[in-house]
């Protein structure tokens, strides 16, 4: 059966857009190399998008709409065979139905073709500890990860666990066993999720979110008890994720939370998408990897000064986001202009750019 929504999907792709948006009030959007395009003149109405959004969900294996009636927002994967697969985030606005979708493909991402370094690849090598990929939502961390996953399930034979909400690219059995679980679907929450994860033998964990305290609190134990966890939080810069995760703890135990943290992470990864001069996107990367000397920082919470290491480095598994934008500017892929857009410190990388 063909329906409707085949059409604007369709068109998605051919256009080569990231993302699909239906709402009331204009004609169906797609995201192209970052920007917000329409394809089409016809005004979507209240009715239009409440039938796409219908079609959707009876493609998601008819998923019920209660939840969706009922709180307003739902998250979930579906996919159409031989098109692609999609991440759907449905919700109401003004009373009418909505929904952003994002376009995966079937096949997993080649981390060179997306200008993924070897350095962030190379993590997938580490055999315990936490690894943190964080960025602002739309960054790319999902298909950053999706790479190191694939680059460990191609060349170790391990027990991989994937704990997603909802589950993005799919990885079949190669070298390793990848069991992959969604959330709400194949289980009940993140952490009841992790936790059983743990006396599943897994080497690898993927865990989609670290979303609270709790779901934190286990992964940190789960990478302290000798598995390699990869996690993801919506902060931009190392030094604030380090922050960040200090800071959802009571201020009594965070002592021992650094004491903690600095003994189980092993790097963080954080990144955003960038608009080119060709009129394409190209990721930027901050890479910081656990050294002595930052596991002193954390350990004594003098976080501050991780920044200012950073800074001062060049090495590839240790670079900040303004040296990234800087090698991207020099070699004549982003403007001056993004660059200082972009910058953590616009001054300071204003001074570096000629």
């Amino acid at each position: 059966m063909e329906f409707r929504i085949h059409h604007i999907l369709k068109q998605a792709l051919e256009a080569d857009a990231s993302d699909v948006f239906l709402v009331a009030g204009r004609p169906a959007s797609y995201r192209i190399h970052g920007k917000v395009v329409t394809l089409q003149q016809d005004i979507l109405m209240p009715d239009a998008t409440k039938a796409f959004i219908t079609e959707i969900y009876q493609l998601a294996g008819n998923r019920s709409m209660e939840h969706f009636d009922k709180t307003g927002d739902d998250d979930f994967a579906f996919a159409i065979p031989g098109l692609s697969r999609f991440r759907v985030s449905a919700y109401k606005q003004r009373g009418t139905y909505s929904a952003t979708i994002r376009i995966i493909t079937f096949t997993l991402p080649d981390p060179n073709h997306l200008g993924i370094p070897s350095s962030i690849i190379k993590l997938g090598e580490e055999r315990s500890g936490l690894i943190l990929v964080t960025g602002p939502a739309g960054s790319g961390k999902s298909t950053t990860l999706a790479c190191i996953i694939d680059q460990i399930n191609r060349t170790k034979q391990e027990h991989i666990i994937t704990l997603e909400d909802p589950l993005e690219f799919l990885h079949p059995h190669n070298q390793s066993i990848v069991s992959q679980r969604e959330i709400h679907a194949d289980t009940l929450s993140y952490v009841s999720a992790l936790r059983a994860a743990l006396r599943q033998s897994p080497d690898v964990i993927l865990l989609g979110e670290m979303r609270d305290y709790e779901t934190i609190d286990v992964a940190m134990t789960a990478a302290e008890t000798g598995h390699l966890i990869f996690s993801t939080l919506h902060t931009r810069g190392a030094a604030s994720t380090i922050d960040r995760i200090i800071d959802v703890f009571p201020a009594n135990q965070q002592q021992q939370i650094c004491v903690q943290l600095s003994l189980t992470l092993k790097a963080v990864v954080s990144q955003q998408l960038l608009p080119t001069i060709s009129g394409d996107i190209v990721p930027a990367f901050e890479i910081l990897t656990i050294t002595p000397a930052i596991q002193s920082m954390i350990r004594e919470k003098k976080i501050h000064q991780i920044e200012g290491m950073l800074y001062s480095s060049s090495k590839e598994n240790m670079i900040s986001m303004d040296s990234s934008l800087l090698r991207l500017y020099q070699n004549k892929i982003i403007s001056k202009e993004t660059a200082l857009t972009y910058a953590s410190n616009p001054e300071m990388l204003g001074k570096r750019l000629i």
